[in-house]
């Protein structure tokens, strides 16, 4: 695994990622191999199984646009979500080792299931900061009104240990109606974000959970945020919905600011993204975005 060393330079920070904490002396004589990264001005890496954490890189934009990012859409293995836990972990060792070779000072992994399966994983053997992605449950839970809340997510997130973990802290006293939602995500990565197909296959999903009174809807998957459209015209517009994008958007300033990471630069902004996929779906999900950015399809 490659050393990476955070250091000061005109009072910039710098970690010791061997020892895990900050410092103010430039020290690498004794480490061999090693990488030294001016970091605040390097990108943030985002990774998901597919397009679908674009959602949460609109987000990002929003609130930091000063601020490189590099996404990377692991389409080729999508779903995430029908994977065993190991699989999903190799996967987004991956995505991280492709997102560190290209300097990226911390990483988002905008993906439920790769958050809730792998991201312990990921902070224990890499040293930069992670910033993950989880169902909604708490809020959803303090604000309901009627004591129950729908929770849309894939299979690899609904069993995980973490989203066990969270459910029983937050919904003691709490009627909790989780949905698999099996086949939206690849009908997304495939462009058929508008078709029948698509919308039939949700309101199986959805419309049963009116049956409970829900008035919150907890979207589990970066992917969903882009059927809310279709999910009001299902449910109506008095169930709240709730993702995790804004949240996440914010929990990266604070981060950025705590390691004093955020960008310096005042030069052009720079947004790019990778697909082992074809590009076209991605760039139509993009479509409605002012800044510039590129995207390449590689096999990774």
């Amino acid at each position: 695994m490659r050393d990476f060393f955070y250091f000061y330079l005109n009072e910039r920070p710098i970690m010791d990622p061997k020892k895990g904490r900050f410092f103010n002396k430039f020290k690498v004589e004794n480490y061999k191999q090693s990488f030294c990264i001016i970091m605040n001005n390097e990108p943030i890496g985002i990774f998901d199984s597919g397009i679908g954490g674009t959602s949460i890189w609109k987000e990002i934009v929003k609130l930091l646009p000063n601020e490189n990012t590099i996404y990377l859409a692991d389409s080729k293995n999508a779903p995430y979500g029908e994977k065993s836990s190991e699989e999903i972990i190799a996967l987004s060792i991956k995505n991280t080792e492709f997102l560190l070779s290209k300097g990226c000072k911390l990483i988002i992994v905008a993906c439920n299931t790769a958050t809730t399966n792998a991201i312990d994983y990921l902070r224990k053997n890499y040293t930069i900061p992670f910033i993950g992605i989880e169902p909604a449950i708490k809020p959803a839970a303090l604000l309901s009104k009627t004591g129950a809340i729908g929770i849309l997510a894939t299979k690899g997130t609904l069993s995980s240990k973490l989203f066990e973990k969270t459910t029983k802290e937050y919904t003691k006293n709490i009627t909790t109606i989780e949905q698999d939602g099996e086949g939206l995500v690849p009908l997304i990565e495939a462009g058929k974000l508008n078709s029948p197909e698509l919308y039939n296959l949700l309101s199986t999903y959805i419309k049963p959970m009116s049956n409970f009174n829900i008035d919150h809807l907890v979207l589990g998957c970066t992917h969903y945020p882009y059927l809310i459209p279709q999910i009001k015209k299902i449910i109506g517009e008095n169930v709240t919905i709730i993702d995790s994008g804004e949240a996440v958007a914010r929990q990266t300033k604070a981060v950025l600011e705590k390691h004093n990471l955020l960008t310096t630069l005042k030069a052009k902004i720079d947004h790019q993204f990778y697909t082992n996929s074809e590009t076209k779906v991605l760039k139509e999900i993009l479509s409605d975005v002012s800044v510039e950015f590129t995207v390449e399809k590689l096999d990774f």
